[in-house]
């Protein structure tokens, strides 16, 4: 089965993205049905959008889940066979969705697919190691992994994937131990140890606008969140894919790094920066100990 409008859905997780989403939303276009996971109570959000967009449906989450947790509920619910994940601050070509509506009828055994970015400098997409050469035709490409931003799953496919011991309940496609930063990469990780293919399509583009997804006026708060959660992160995924003693080996230069860097900004009284090192040693210690990623940014409803 390849993909069609009628057999894809688009899933959108949002938090405070009100300022961003729209152009998002109109690059789709109204004739595939949308499922926006806003991880808040906000009413006001949901009925905007609701309300102008006929092919958009908003379920508030109640508190705020984090990218994988949210995405989760979202492919969930939608019926369809296919679901293509988006960022709010992601922006499609007219003819992204064709292209890869197209790549599927020659590759149908795919569990992920992607578009790719327009910016070449910061590809959406890891290849593998023994395949590094250069892509000079627009032929699909058999990747490692994908960037969160824009993935597009076969959901037959990925029940080879969700159905395992890795995780805690069935349907889960995103590890909901993550709260922000490397679910993507842990997915991958395990749709490769599956057996199963992962591709991005280079006529098929996006914009990526990047770190617009929140409203701009919280800028501090989530940049104090997206160092907290790195750190996290990327303790984690070592010590699930590798092992504690090995992920403690990973994340040492960090440590110390960020140890250094918090001493020297504390010495010479710039604050911002003492607080974002102190931000990376509070993840990194919090994941080390076993914790969960418990922090949230201070944003005022």
């Amino acid at each position: 089965m390849s993909i069609s409008r009628q057999n894809l859905s688009v899933v959108i997780v949002t938090f405070k993205s009100e300022d961003v989403i729209h152009q998002c939303l109109k690059s789709i276009g109204s004739e595939i049905p949308i499922m926006v996971i806003e991880n808040s109570n906000n009413y006001q959000f949901k009925n905007d959008l609701e309300k102008k967009y006929k092919n958009v449906k908003c379920v508030l989450s109640g508190k705020n889940l984090g990218m994988g947790s949210a995405n989760n509920l979202g492919i969930n619910l939608v019926k369809t066979h296919y679901v293509l994940i988006l960022n709010p601050d992601v922006v499609l070509e007219p003819d992204t969705i064709d292209q890869l509506i197209e790549a599927s009828i020659g590759i149908p055994n795919f569990a992920i697919m992607a578009p790719v970015s327009k910016n070449i400098k910061y590809p959406n997409y890891k290849m593998f190691e023994n395949n590094k050469e250069k892509k000079e035709n627009e032929l699909p490409i058999s990747v490692m992994s994908v960037d969160g931003y824009a993935m597009l799953f076969n959901k037959k496919n990925m029940e080879k994937v969700i159905l395992q011991k890795y995780l805690d309940k069935e349907n889960n496609y995103f590890d909901e131990n993550f709260f922000m930063y490397l679910e993507n990469d842990d997915l991958c990780k395990r749709v490769i140890n599956k057996q199963q293919n992962i591709y991005a399509v280079p006529k098929s583009k996006i914009e990526h606008l990047g770190a617009q997804a929140v409203n701009q006026k919280y800028k501090h708060e989530v940049e104090l969140s997206r160092n907290w959660h790195w750190m996290w992160s990327k303790f984690y995924f070592n010590k699930k894919h590798s092992g504690f003693f090995n992920a403690i080996i990973k994340i040492s230069l960090n440590f110390f790094s960020s140890s250094l860097k918090y001493l020297l900004y504390s010495l010479i009284f710039n604050n911002y920066k003492k607080t974002i090192y102190k931000m990376r040693l509070c993840g990194i210690l919090n994941s080390v100990a076993g914790k969960p990623a418990w922090y949230r940014p201070k944003i005022e409803d």
